[in-house]
């Protein structure tokens, strides 16, 4: 018996998918990248962007249509608005939170199909069994896991204790928190993931710790506010920057190679002391992504970021002192409502000011829930289209700057697969810079190795193996 699971979206669904891997590999499925052969088909949504919203509505009418003629259960999960988990419950056989995960196994037996289930028979774990679970109309099967209020942030011990069944061998993602406060006002995310929850400190350096004993050489700490991490079990738990420095002290004593960054920050909680520490330890990937989503003041109000453009250059200047090396990413959007010509001309000099090595820009989409949602949408998508291409334009120029000042230079690369190039390898830096070598070599594949920058683009850079 097979499963197809689609993850859309952030790293952090990626992440959850890994889980989910985990509780259908334990229910004896196994998987395929061919929905036509699943009895099992997943979606981890994300209704962050309506972009997203739409592939999952474009799959599941795909699905539904493959159940005339094929005996198969669908689930969706992941960063549901509860406006799309209203409708999805009527297109989708399961629909269920996050935390709800270690429930899957029960929602699914409630179907009419065959259920492969693990031997009891230890000493034989590979033998499966497959056996007929009583059929059991839709309409009640489906009653306990739906229409009811969900939380998404509770009881997540339940989810992280869960071991992920990596999609990788080198690289790695750990969640460290869930959820966020922060109800930025274009932003889904505190509806779709709940309030901000803390994982146990203790839970995820020993995740990392045998993630790195097993010789992954990238690992991500995830959360929708890392650097909030513990503000939510103040006298229980240590902060993030004291996170970062047990892992980093870790890392030194452990003797192996590896980088550890994480995603993503909200310059609100973005203290000197995080940079401070970065600077300290060799584990600690020399590479920031801070969003900054507008370069002028009173969008940022309007945003509610709480946080001014003043604000956010400290933290800017701060990194420049303290990590020289680093590369910094951010997250921008053009078009949110009321936008002025004027406002976005100050996020380009911002982009300008602090010289980006990537930026994700996104062109605003109304998303149902959010504070923004009751606005109206008054940048025509002309407008948004154009000033998109403005700050690509601008990420380009000092992109192409930066990767040219390596020329000539040598950079520790993570070799992650071949390259669209017959006869090369590519990877990134420590300070994740796409970068391709000629090489032919599968065994560097997942190794850190060393490679003389020879030429850049704006997004990539190219050298020669030493």
């Amino acid at each position: 018996m097979k499963y197809f699971l689609l993850p859309l979206g952030c790293q952090m669904n990626r992440s959850d998918t890994e889980r989910v891997r985990t509780v259908l590999h334990g229910m004896g499925f196994t998987e395929t990248d061919k929905e036509e052969e699943a009895t099992i088909l997943g979606v981890i949504a994300c209704s962050v962007r309506q972009k997203g919203i739409d592939k999952v509505y474009s799959r599941i009418l795909k699905w539904n249509e493959m159940k005339q003629n094929h005996n198969c259960i669908t689930f969706v999960s992941g960063c549901i608005l509860p406006a799309d988990r209203e409708r999805f419950v009527k297109l989708f056989d399961l629909v269920f939170t996050m935390n709800e995960l270690p429930d899957l196994p029960d929602m699914i037996r409630q179907y009419g199909v065959f259920i492969p289930m693990k031997n009891d028979d230890s000493s034989n774990t590979n033998d499966v069994e497959t056996r007929i679970i009583a059929s059991v109309p839709n309409s009640i099967s489906k009653a306990p896991y739906i229409n009811k209020v969900v939380n998404p942030s509770a009881n997540m011990d339940r989810f992280w204790v869960i071991n992920p069944d990596h999609l990788s061998d080198f690289e790695a993602f750990i969640p460290i928190q869930n959820g966020c406060n922060k109800f930025c006002t274009y932003c889904a995310v505190p509806y779709t993931r709940g309030r901000e929850v803390s994982r146990k400190s203790e839970d995820i350096i020993n995740e990392l710790k045998e993630l790195v004993e097993k010789g992954y050489k990238s690992i991500t700490l995830l959360g929708q506010n890392v650097n909030s991490y513990g503000l939510d079990k103040k006298g229980e738990e240590i902060n993030f920057a004291e996170l970062l420095r047990r892992i980093g002290a870790y890392g030194d004593a452990s003797g192996k190679e590896f980088w550890v960054y994480f995603t993503s920050p909200h310059p609100r909680d973005m203290s000197d002391e995080v940079i401070e520490v970065i600077s300290q330890y060799k584990c600690l990937g020399k590479q920031i992504h801070l969003p900054i989503q507008s370069g002028d003041d009173n969008m940022l109000q309007r945003m509610n970021r709480k946080h001014t453009l003043d604000d956010y250059r400290h933290i800017i200047h701060t990194i420049r002192r303290l990590l020289p090396e680093a590369t910094i990413f951010t997250d921008i959007i053009v078009g949110f409502t009321g936008e002025t010509e004027e406002e976005f001309e100050n996020s380009r000099k911002a982009m300008e000011e602090f010289k980006y090595n990537m930026a994700y820009i996104a062109q605003y989409s109304v998303r149902p829930g959010a504070v923004a949602s009751s606005w109206a949408d008054d940048v025509p998508k002309a407008k948004k289209r154009e000033r998109y291409h403005i700050l690509t334009d601008e990420l380009m120029k000092h992109s192409l700057v930066y990767n040219q000042g390596l020329i000539g230079k040598t950079q520790k690369v993570l070799v992650t697969g071949y390259d669209r190039k017959n006869g090369y390898l590519t990877g990134h830096t420590e300070g994740k810079i796409v970068i391709r070598f000629q090489s032919r070599d599968k065994n560097l594949i997942g190794q850190i190795v060393t490679v003389k920058v020879t030429s850049a683009t704006a997004l990539s850079i190219e050298g020669i193996l030493l």
